[in-house]
C-alpha cells in the first residue's frame, strides 16, 4: 500500500486582517467554525503549554473523545475500510508543580475500540471482523522545566511514552504505537490581560522501526469572556519516513497507530470554570491535511479540578 499527504490549498488571496477579526469577536468565532466544518479529523489535536505550575499546583483531568462511525482514511488513494470503525477514548491526565519551575506530567489513556457493520461500498475485500476491544492504550509520562521567565516564557518538555497498548491480529485494531516514543519539545508562550499566545516544536523519536516524527504548533486562546477560555490550535505533524516497520494487512486496513502517520490539524477547544477549582472542557479537531489516519471529526469533552 502506497501512502502519501493529501492537502487543501487555501487561495493566498484570502487575506484577513487580523487585529479587525479580533476587535470583533463575533466574525472571528464565525471564521473559525466555517474552516473547521469543512475539515476531518486525526487523534490528537492540542498545543503544548509553555507555562509550569507552582510548587504544589495540580491541574487533573478526565476527558473522552470519540471519532465515531468513520470508513474513510486519508492517504494517496483515499479508501474506504470492510467494515465500520468507531475509536473512543477516556483520558486521565494530570500536572503537578514539582517546584516552581518543574511540572510533572501523566497522561492514561483508557481505548474502546469498535469494528463494526460492513461497509457496502469498501474499496477493499472484507478482511477484518468485527470486533470490540476496551484496553489501555499508551501511557504517558513527562517532565517540563521552565528556562526563562521574562518578556516571554520558555521551556523545555521531554514527555516518554510507554509501550503498553495491545493489539488484534483479526479485527485490525490497536490501542496505541508498538513502540516507546520519546518527544522532547521546546515551548514558549506569552499573556496578556485578555488573551495569550504559545507555541512549540519538537519531534517523536520512536523505537521498534517505527518512523519518528517533526511536530510544531501553536495556540491562541482568549480569556477576557467571563469564566471561560476560548482557544484555536495548529498542529503538524510530519513523518521522516526513516522507519520500515511491517504490520499486518490488517492494521494498515484500520490505520489504528500505524506507521509514518501525519497530519496539520487546527480546531477550536474551551474550558468553562463553575468555580475557582471545577469546571467543563471540550473541543473539535479538524486537519488540512492528513496520511493514514482516519477521516472523521473528532469530538471531546471533560472534567476538571485544579488546586
Amino acid at each position: 500500500m502506497k501512502l502519501k499527504t493529501n492537502r487543501i490549498i487555501i487561495s493566498s488571496d484570502f487575506n484577513l486582517n487580523f487585529f479587525t477579526i479580533m476587535n470583533n469577536f463575533k466574525y472571528f468565532y464565525i471564521l473559525v467554525l466555517s474552516l473547521m466544518f469543512c475539515c476531518f479529523s486525526i487523534h490528537k489535536s492540542n498545543a503544548q503549554s509553555a507555562w509550569t505550575k507552582k510548587k504544589g499546583e495540580l491541574f487533573s483531568q478526565i476527558s473522552y473523545t470519540t471519532i465515531p462511525n468513520y470508513s474513510e482514511i486519508f492517504n494517496e488513494n483515499e479508501f474506504f475500510t470492510s467494515r465500520s470503525i468507531t475509536d473512543n477514548t477516556i483520558q486521565l491526565y494530570g500536572e503537578y508543580g514539582l517546584n516552581d519551575n518543574l511540572t510533572l506530567l501523566v497522561n492514561v489513556p483508557f481505548k474502546s475500540i469498535k469494528t463494526g457493520d460492513v461497509i457496502e461500498n469498501s474499496t477493499l475485500p472484507l478482511s477484518i471482523v468485527e470486533a470490540t476491544e476496551t484496553r489501555i492504550g499508551n501511557i504517558q509520562v513527562g517532565l517540563k522545566q521552565n528556562i526563562y521567565k521574562g518578556k516571554f516564557v520558555l521551556s523545555g518538555q521531554l514527555n516518554v511514552e510507554a509501550n503498553t497498548s495491545t493489539s488484534n491480529l483479526a479485527s485490525g485494531i490497536r490501542t496505541g504505537y508498538n513502540a516507546w516514543t520519546f518527544t522532547p519539545t521546546l515551548n514558549i508562550g506569552k499573556g496578556y490581560s485578555n488573551y495569550y499566545f504559545q507555541g512549540f516544536i519538537g519531534a517523536d523519536i520512536r523505537t521498534n522501526s517505527y518512523s519518528s516524527n517533526f511536530r510544531i504548533g501553536g495556540e491562541f486562546g482568549l480569556t477576557s469572556i467571563k469564566k471561560t477560555t476560548l482557544a484555536v490550535f495548529v498542529d503538524v505533524v510530519e513523518s521522516f519516513n526513516n522507519g520500515d516497520v511491517v504490520l499486518p494487512i490488517t492494521s494498515l486496513e484500520t490505520a489504528l497507530y500505524i506507521n509514518n502517520q501525519e497530519y496539520g490539524s487546527f480546531g477550536l477547544k474551551g474550558l468553562y470554570n463553575f468555580t475557582d477549582n471545577f469546571g467543563v472542557s471540550a473541543g473539535f479537531g479538524g486537519a488540512f491535511f492528513a496520511n493514514n489516519v482516519a477521516k472523521q471529526a473528532a469530538l471531546s469533552v471533560g472534567l476538571f479540578y485544579k488546586i
